[in-house]
């Protein structure tokens, strides 16, 4: 497998700094590991939503860890991006009750009408299209995350209004 690397600029704001030394004193000093996980999302919200192997490293030397420990935090769960992505990620639950729902026929269809295949950015950076495990929501299969936000029922008018919506810059991502 090829693997391509992106540069990416890393920018340790002042704000950012006060907001992750913060969360290290949540913990014990002997315990600034425990800060890892919200660290990393602070971190990767800041920078364009993805994680490189520089900005990792940053991340090991402001917690005094190995950089391995957080190369297998990023590399173990999906919601750490280790390459730009799109600017909207469409990440469609992948566990028995969403399939059972239909949830491999909405990213078929989804896949088809952006032109790209799991796992890929649109052209334009637009979209990407994911899937995961499971997110927690069973009772309302077929759903996928867009953001911050949990889409349920789905349907392939819902996910046409989606891709309209995310067009129109009309979808919120994030809860403010």
């Amino acid at each position: 497998m090829e693997r391509t690397y992106h540069k990416q600029e890393i920018n340790m704001t002042e704000v950012l700094m006060s907001r992750i030394n913060e969360l290290i004193s949540h913990y014990p000093e002997n315990k600034r590991k425990s800060a890892l996980l919200p660290i990393l999302h602070e971190v990767q919200d800041a920078h364009e939503n993805w994680l490189s192997i520089e900005l990792m490293n940053k991340v090991a030397e402001i917690l005094l860890i190995k950089p391995i420990e957080v190369y297998e935090v990023v590399s173990f769960y999906t919601m750490y991006n280790q390459r730009p992505i799109g600017k909207y990620m469409f990440e469609f639950c992948q566990t028995s009750p969403c399939c059972l729902n239909g949830v491999e026929d909405l990213m078929d269809y989804t896949c088809e009408k952006l032109g790209v295949k799991v796992g890929e950015t649109t052209q334009d950076g637009l979209f990407e299209v994911r899937g995961v495990e499971c997110l927690g929501a069973c009772g309302y299969a077929p759903m996928m995350q867009l953001g911050d936000f949990y889409k349920e029922h789905l349907t392939v008018a819902k996910i046409d209004q989606l891709i309209e919506d995310c067009k129109n810059d009309t979808i919120v991502l994030h809860d403010t």
